[in-house]
């Protein structure tokens, strides 16, 4: 995968009310075309008396499979609109569907895509957006002396400090970004003079949000 792909962690929904349509936005986060389809089948099963159940979803980091749905709009007015938002927004793996209940008054086609792409990202700005990173967990070992400067070297490059070890050495157990390593290396060695190694443990998928890691 890219290094750097943006997903839905938590899904989200918004609502919208336009001319007395009501129309209700989710988002989901999927990994296959399987997973879009039975979510949206549970959908129009929840909603059984809506009028439509619009969709659109992506999947793979390369956007590999788009596919959307105007269930019954007029055509491309709510499926592609709500995709070309997902796809603004540079959103993978993600689902899409807004709900509509008419309420008796005719939009026309410009209003209706407003309204869908409206509903979609009302559903996104309620959802939890994360940034999945592609790195590694690394083992650094210093001495006492070591150890303040890799905190301090950690809090201004934004890196995580999972685990400490403290014996006659002090082990720290990083989370990196591949494209972090070689300039922590130089300057955890520079800040040490040399009194440092570093080894990898293990590749790791992973997202910082509000402070927490995630990881996949």
């Amino acid at each position: 995968m890219a290094d750097n792909i943006k997903i839905v962690y938590d899904g989200g929904k918004g609502e919208i009310i336009e001319k007395k349509s009501r129309f209700i936005g989710e988002v989901w986060p999927i990994e296959t075309e399987e997973d879009a389809i039975r979510i949206i089948e549970a959908t129009k099963k929840k909603y059984w008396d809506a009028r439509h159940n619009c969709s659109a979803f992506v999947i793979g980091e390369n956007n590999d499979i788009q596919r959307y749905s105007d269930d019954g709009e007029p055509q491309g007015t709510a499926g592609k609109p709500m995709l070309s938002v997902l796809l603004n927004e540079g959103i993978h793996d993600c689902l899409v569907i807004v709900t509509r209940y008419f309420g008796g008054i005719l939009l026309g086609t410009g209003g209706l895509v407003r309204a869908y792409q409206q509903a979609a990202k009302e559903a996104l700005d309620n959802a939890r957006i994360v940034v999945k990173q592609k790195g590694a967990s690394y083992k650094v070992t210093t001495d006492y002396n070591g150890i303040g400067k890799l905190q301090y070297i950690a809090a201004q490059n934004n890196i995580t400090i999972m685990d400490t070890e403290y014996s006659d050495k002090v082990v720290a157990h990083c989370l990196l970004k591949n494209e972090e390593l070689n300039a922590f290396e130089k300057k955890m060695t520079e800040a040490t003079n040399g009194k440092v190694t570093i080894e990898k443990e293990e590749d790791m998928e992973f997202a910082i949000s509000d402070g927490d890691v995630i990881v996949f």
